[in-house]
């Protein structure tokens, strides 16, 4: 008995280990067939002996409450549910008692109140006893009522939800590596328990009924009307139409029974590939209310409803090595590449393994025959290793820039760290300001794609970006990428190579120079780079604009060897265009700021009535200052913090007409 308790408490501190890595910390530490294979050796353990431990995760749910949120107790506790992998035993669960079949949403159960046809609040499920209250945040959800026909009290459980293209298009519009979400789940979290719903209205959050809680009439205020009434149906499928008759989205289902079960289970698994929403499974629920209700619960799990969780797909196939990804973190991850396979409908050759624990676990060397799965028949994940020939040699250098490498202890995870502060993987930024619009302008080269080229060797400096050609393969096979994609890259990359001595400064992100400062220096070097590189403290100085902690930071920049180095790589890929760069016969707005706000009618954008006023001898700035001269804005009368300002300054305020006026066309 003392080694199974043992054996016990050694997998209760793993799973739990990996369960907050993951739904708190959005990293993993194990595959989830290791977690599902633990888990499960667990329940057998407890079974056998007879003992549960307190913190077990077979009785324990739910993530801990972390954030400022209020807090609030749920009326019962919310219990997880029993789950197989197995659709006999969802068939032996039925009996001869139909049941509702639905997806298994991955998101965040939400518990919402209405009272008078009003919602009136929102909580999470928290642990299963307590819960965030997020009401304000539940009134943005894109899809769901906050006023509904029915008068009476109201309480429903759903999924908070945020689809996979929302979660791609999100992400695309962060620029920072370490600031975009793991998956959608993550990302839904963070949503729906933010202090500011404007984030979470932003976020476009969808909620999908699945279990009515309560529903209360007040027979004076309702109204007679069938639809509105469901005391009576004692059918979890009929309250599944009630709600969606009150405006609510309910998840999809399919009624069920013994005999038809394999044929429903198939008709889900088909809809995976081209399903939008995150799901890690099915829930069959028994139709039969009082009945499912009569079965009771077990410490955990209620008795009327069961988690069905796809079999993976397992197949063979050799390791052929081990890549290692630097990232700007500074870790460096281990990647499996093995011979191709199919798997769920597509072809995979790799897999991450996640870090070096995993990679000891796994005992993973070269040329080992590995079983690998798509976890939630998405994410590649290796399965086991069935030959373990041990793993191989870990680089003892960076493979992006070749700086000492060190194992490190995270949290009782082994991992593997660049410990060179200047590697390039940890400064994806210049990178990516370096392409951005107003500096080099290449187009379709985001962050994610250049950390992925960096973390493989590929590119070693600002220079490589303009040879991507040569990663053709590489870059076809990332995510969102393809013959088209990798064709309009080349093209913006090309149409780079020719610019100006402005965007080129920029570029570089020497601190404090943006593209005002950039213009400016420019202009009074006659856009001859030989001058502008040469510039010293003094001469810049005298530059209207330019500081003396901000020349220093220049010149020191262009002193640097490597930065040198830099530069005159970059200078070897470019063409400066051939434009003329004399200035308007008349400067009319020479020694003038201009603070733009509000919608403009006679310009595009802000840009270009900046670029106009930039280009007669006057400069525009964000904020409204003492040195403001005008405030262009259509609404002199509106309430705006730049109006106030403007009045409480005594600075004069106006409109594009006003504006045009003075002469800027002429």
């Amino acid at each position: 008995m003392d080694n199974r308790i043992q054996e016990m408490k050694a997998k209760i501190v793993l799973l739990n280990q990996a369960a907050k890595a993951y739904y708190q910390e959005s990293r993993e530490i194990m595959p989830n067939i290791e977690y599902d294979r633990l888990y499960d050796e667990l329940v057998a353990l407890e079974k056998e002996t007879g003992i549960t431990l307190a913190n077990s995760p077979t009785v324990n749910v739910g993530y801990e409450v972390l954030s400022d949120l209020p807090k609030e107790a749920h009326a019962s506790r919310m219990l997880s549910l029993d789950k197989t992998k197995d659709v006999d035993t969802l068939a032996a669960f039925l009996g001869n008692k139909k049941g509702v079949l639905s997806w298994k949403l991955d998101g965040l159960t939400i518990v919402l109140t209405y009272e008078g046809g009003k919602m009136v609040k929102a909580v999470t499920r928290g642990n299963g006893e307590i819960g965030e209250v997020i009401t304000n945040n539940a009134k943005v959800f894109a899809n769901t009522p906050v006023s509904i026909p029915f008068k009476g009290r109201l309480v429903l459980r759903g999924e908070a939800v945020i689809t996979y293209s929302e979660f791609e298009k999100i992400n695309n519009q962060i620029s920072e590596a370490d600031a975009k979400y793991k998956n959608p789940r993550n990302l839904c979290s963070g949503s729906v328990r933010q202090l500011n719903n404007q984030i979470t209205k932003e976020r476009n959050v969808q909620f999908f009924g699945f279990s009515l809680v309560q529903a209360e009439e007040q027979q004076e205020a309702q109204v007679k009307n069938p639809a509105l009434g469901i005391s009576t149906t004692n059918s979890r499928k009929d309250q599944l139409d009630w709600l969606q008759s009150l405006g609510f989205d309910v998840v999809e289902y399919r009624m069920t029974s013994s005999e038809t079960i394999h044929e429903d289970v198939e008709w889900f698994a088909a809809q995976i590939e081209h399903n939008d929403f995150p799901s890690d499974g099915l829930v069959l629920l028994i139709d039969d209310i009082q009945y499912g209700e009569s079965l009771g619960n077990t410490a955990k799990f209620p008795r009327n409803a069961i988690a069905f969780k796809w079999r993976d797909e397992l197949k063979e196939t050799t390791l052929q090595r081990i890549e290692w990804s630097a990232s700007r973190t500074g870790l460096i991850n281990p990647v499996a590449i093995f011979d191709p396979v199919e798997l769920e409908g597509t072809t995979v050759s790799r897999a991450s393994v996640h870090n070096i624990s995993i990679m000891r676990q796994l005992e993973l060397g070269s040329g080992d025959t590995i079983e690998v799965y798509k976890a939630n028949m998405i994410i590649p994940q290796i399965a086991d290793n069935l030959t373990r020939s041990g793993i191989d040699n870990i680089p003892d250098k960076c493979p992006v820039c070749g700086g000492h490498t060190a194992i490190k202890n995270d949290n009782g995870v082994e991992v593997l760290c660049c410990t060179n502060s200047e590697c390039l993987a940890k400064q994806i930024k210049s990178f990516t300001h370096f392409v951005s619009r107003d500096a080099m302008n290449i187009e379709g080269l985001s962050e994610a794609t250049i950390e992925k080229l960096i973390a493989r060797g590929l590119i070693k400096e600002l220079a490589d970006l303009f040879h991507v050609e040569r990663f053709k393969e590489e870059i076809i096979e990332m995510e969102g990428f393809g013959e088209k994609s990798f064709k309009n890259l080349t093209a913006s990359v090309k149409k780079a190579s020719v610019t100006t001595p402005v965007r080129l400064l920029y570029s570089l992100g020497i601190p404090n120079i943006g593209v005002a400062n950039a213009k400016i220096i420019c202009k009074n070097c006659g856009y001859d780079w030989g001058k502008i590189q040469q510039l010293s403290e003094e001469e810049l100085v005298e530059i209207d604009g330019i500081g003396v902690i901000m020349a220093e930071a220049y010149v020191k920049f262009f002193r640097d060897p490597k930065k040198q180095k830099i530069v005159q790589d970059v200078l070897a890929e470019i063409t400066f265009e051939e434009v003329s760069y004399s200035q308007p016969a008349e400067q009319i707005f020479e020694g003038m700021v201009f603070v733009i706000t509000g919608t403009l009618d006679h310009f595009e954008n802000r840009d270009e009535l900046k670029k106009l006023i930039e280009s007669k001898g006057g400069k525009v700035t964000g904020s409204v200052t003492s040195k403001t001269n005008y405030l262009i804005n259509n609404d002199a009368l509106s309430n705006s913090s730049k109006n106030k300002k403007a009045k409480e300054l005594g600075i004069k305020i106006i409109t594009e007409e006003e504006f045009i006026i003075m002469g800027p066309l002429q």
